[in-house]
């Protein structure tokens, strides 16, 4: 082994040109990787760092549509010191003109915050809202163009602006919203007239607990105390449960795109690695007729290629680790939080691991192949046929990959979906070489065309030292993952731009008080005849059992059941509601008034074990009200109209107070009028325009696009740079093949045409492929997983792999450059 390294370091004093394909592939692959595992940990960590500032205290209780009883409240005051705050939507609007829009109002006690700082904007008349002034973000600000000291309407409340919101310490915690927010004093609140029986609300009791408490043992002891309480507890090791998990899908998914673009660098590495020996063939030789045994052959290469990926390695996970601060610097304002810089050892660790198992995978072939022959055949190695790889080394190739892919699954937040995506990218990878196989005997196999420079440029698809198989598989899958993320994104951009506004409703409307529905209905078509109205009873509730089990002491509870997690809205109805599709079970009849009966969403049912006649309990108002499933539904969510996952037999909620929900359908041009008159005659009922909802989707649709863009260029960085190492693995040949053309007469503008149809080819064939694999899996993904319709901009999907066609041909015809400067005389005196 001392002599393997002996040997190893002197070599690599003559530089590192053969390896250098080995480490941009290596280092753009991990980079990747580490650089999205890093941002995803950093996020995550900085949620959990400060949960007890996202939160709100160390514990949080949130109850829908009531406040805690005495004995509720007097259980979570021996905890520790309580904040008191209420959430719910409502107009905020001008006095002079009645402009109004809708806000995310949060009213709050004295104590409020328990834990980081409210701060507001230079020029405030008050640090805090209360006495009649409130603080507001600065969005609404400019969308009521108002400031300190003027006024704002709230409900039936005429209030003041106190001062602009510069950093409320909780809004994370809260989820997403559909307005900007507006800070109350309590005692403002009851002014507002916006608490109601059956007003859409939530009230929360923040507590700050003695140190060295355990939050998490508080919280269960509460729910077992109050078992039917129906509120849901949360403590300060996860403030922001949804956003944690909306970060770590991202990261694992951008992760896993990282991972197939390492795959596709691992050709790279493999075509680096056998290059390198090739041109190592006279010293490799030479070490054998003095007597170098195989396994020295072997250790001394592997030492090299283990060097230089160690190095690559190294600095691609400074790359990633400087990624998160990189992030922060350039788009900050859209991070939910702003990590600081801070090493993340697992990310770096994978990261790592990953890189060096795809070195060992794809370099073991070549390195073997150097071990296995003799010197004479060394010598004859330009001419002769690489002999297939011997089962140890399939066998230790195969371990590598499959150690990486059982890393990867293994270490995912979802393993299944996980599996499911590396299985996905096996099948293409696997079709995409035997594509290029079959380009390969088909060229070798079409009739010979009587033009000569079309001739040579097939004859190159399949001469022994071409590398068209290798090339599909690399670039075609980096422009597949392109294909794929421009159809899905100009499919569901179509559906936000044209489709989804032409099918949806004009406004949601909410707390319509269902004592002046008749009321309500006669200003609407007073205000804009001929619109459509459509009212439902509404409420709120957690699911607080499932099949007699307490939602609150499951240990496994499945990771898509969302409908456990949070309040759920609430209705009953006599008729199936339009869109609704009844696909197991039996609708109630009419006039029925037995037991409590819910018709259930089938997807929310499959994902918890459910069938007929399993009970669900929910709580409404405090009340728990258990009923059973007589019917599962699909529904048709891109209706944008209202879509309850739980509906229930009309009786359900009898005697318990609640409000109505409508849509409203209307003429262009009648939004602002409605708007007016509803909130000057309704000050409780909140109106939300559905283009904003629209528009704030199709900004986070956006964002996600960006960042899939961002990884999937990768994987087209990595095969370019296959290319790239191929068309300098192949210099040789290709100054031999034009050298013989120009004796042969041929001009430099013929030798490049041959080059041209060449790549021409090779870029036409891999965007066939790449368009045929995209449309598949835009297919999949926005008719059956987001269930919209199917219309992508086949424009701008064909514009994005014509981008590929032209840069694969602009850098082939890059490298055909030095075969037309070399110079028959010198060329023939160098080979």
């Amino acid at each position: 082994m001392s002599i393997a390294w002996r040997l190893a370091l002197r070599d690599l004093r003559g530089g590192l040109v053969g390896l250098r394909l080995l480490a941009v592939c290596l280092f753009l692959g991990v980079a990747a990787i580490a650089g999205v595992g890093s941002l995803s940990s950093a996020i995550v960590g900085e949620l959990r760092a400060q949960g007890r500032v996202i939160l709100g205290g160390d514990l949080s209780l949130s109850l829908s549509q009531r406040q805690a009883t005495p004995a509720e409240r007097a259980g979570i005051a021996r905890l520790g010191r309580i904040a008191e705050s209420a959430s719910l939507r409502a107009m905020a609007a001008r006095r002079d003109n009645g402009e109004a829009v809708l806000a995310e109002l949060k009213a709050v006690d004295a104590a409020y915050p328990l834990y980081g700082r409210l701060t507001v904007a230079p020029g405030a008349e008050t640090p805090r809202p209360g006495g009649g002034r409130v603080l507001i973000a600065p969005a609404l600000a400019d969308r009521l163009r108002i400031g300190v000291g003027d006024p704002i309407r709230l409900g039936e409340a005429m209030l003041r602006v106190g001062g602009i919101i510069a950093e409320e310490p909780d809004r994370v915690g809260d989820g997403f919203v559909l307005g900007p927010a507006v800070l109350i004093g309590m005692a403002d609140l009851g002014r507002t007239g916006l608490i109601q029986p059956g007003s859409l609300y939530n009230w929360r009791y923040k507590v700050a607990m003695p140190a060295g408490t355990d939050a998490a043992a508080a919280g269960v002891a509460l729910n077992r105390a109050f078992p039917e309480a129906g509120w849901r507890v949360r403590d300060s090791s996860d403030g922001a449960p949804s956003t944690r998990r909306f970060i770590e899908r991202i990261g694992q998914f951008l992760t896993l795109v990282g991972l197939t673009a390492l795959l596709i660098a691992g050709i790279g590495v493999g075509n680096g690695v056998g290059a390198y020996l090739g041109g190592k063939r006279p010293g490799i030789a030479t070490l054998k007729t003095l007597g170098a045994s195989s396994g020295t052959i072997f250790r001394i290469y592997l030492i090299q290629v283990g060097l230089v990926a160690v190095g690559a390695v190294v600095l691609a996970l400074v790359a990633g680790a400087l990624v998160p601060s990189l992030v922060v610097a350039l788009a900050g304002a859209a991070l939910p939080v702003a990590p600081g810089f801070a090493i993340q050892p697992r990310p770096l660790a994978l990261a790592a691991a990953y890189g060096l198992l795809v070195t060992f995978a794809f370099a073991l072939a070549p390195l073997a192949r150097a071990r296995a022959v003799g010197a004479a055949s060394l010598f004859r190695g330009g001419v002769e046929r690489a002999a297939r790889p011997a089962w140890r080394v399939v066998v230790g190739v195969v371990a590598a990959i499959g150690t990486a892919a059982a890393l990867a699954v293994g270490t995912a937040r979802e393993p299944l979906f996980a599996a499911g995506f590396l299985g996905a990218a096996a099948v293409l990878l696997g079709l995409l070489a035997l594509i290029g196989w079959g380009v390969r005997v088909a060229a070798a196999r079409l009739p010979r065309s009587r033009r000569p420079l079309l001739r040579l440029a097939i004859a190159n698809l399949h001469a022994p030292a071409a590398q068209t198989d290798r090339l599909v598989v690399a670039l075609g899958l980096g422009l597949s993952l392109f294909a794929t993320l421009a159809v899905i994104q100009t499919n569901l951009g179509g559906q936000i731009r044209s489709t989804v506004p032409d099918r949806a409703p004009a406004f949601f409307m909410l707390d319509i008080p269902s004592a002046e529905v008749d009321r309500f209905r006669g200003l609407i078509a007073g205000t804009a005849p001929g619109s459509t109205l459509t009212m439902v009873p509404s409420l709120r509730g957690p699911v607080v059992a499932v099949k007699g089990v307490r939602v609150a002491e499951m240990k496994n509870v499945p990771e898509g059941a969302w409908i456990l997690r949070g309040d759920r809205g609430l209705t009953f109805a006599q008729d199936l509601p339009a869109g609704n599709r009844i696909t197991e079970g039996r609708w109630w009849p009419a006039g029925y008034a037995g037991p409590p009966l819910v018709s259930m969403d089938a997807e929310a049912g499959r994902l918890l074990g459910l069938k007929i006649g399993d009970a669900i309990t929910v709580s409404a108002l405090g009340v728990e009200v258990p009923a059973t499933i007589a019917s599962f539904r699909e529904i048709k969510w891109d209706s944008l109209g209202f879509n309850f996952v739980l509906i229930f037999s009309p009786d359900t909620f009898a005697g318990a107070p609640f409000n109505y929900m409508a849509t409203l359908d209307l003429a262009p041009g009648r939004e602002t009028a409605v708007n007016r008159a509803v909130t000057a005659a309704f000050p409780s009922v909140s109106l939300i325009r559905v283009k904003d909802v629209i528009d704030q989707v199709g900004t986070l649709l956006g964002q996600l696009a960006t960042a899939v863009a961002a990884a999937s260029a990768v994987a087209i960085a990595a095969g370019i740079a296959v290319l790239v190492g191929a068309i300098t693995a192949s210099r040789a040949a290709r100054v031999y093949d034009a050298v013989l053309l120009k004796m042969l007469g041929a001009r430099r503008i013929q030798i490049l045409a041959v080059q041209a149809m060449e790549y021409a080819v090779l870029a036409l064939l891999v965007s066939a492929v790449a368009l045929a694999v995209g449309a598949a899996a835009g297919w999949y993904v926005v008719v059956q997983v987001f269930q919209l319709e199917w219309g992508p901009d086949w424009s701008v999907v064909l514009g994005t792999l014509a981008g590929g066609v032209l840069l694969i041909l602009a850098i082939g015809l890059a490298g055909a450059l030095p075969a037309l400067a070399a110079r028959p005389a010198r060329a023939l005196r160098d080979m």
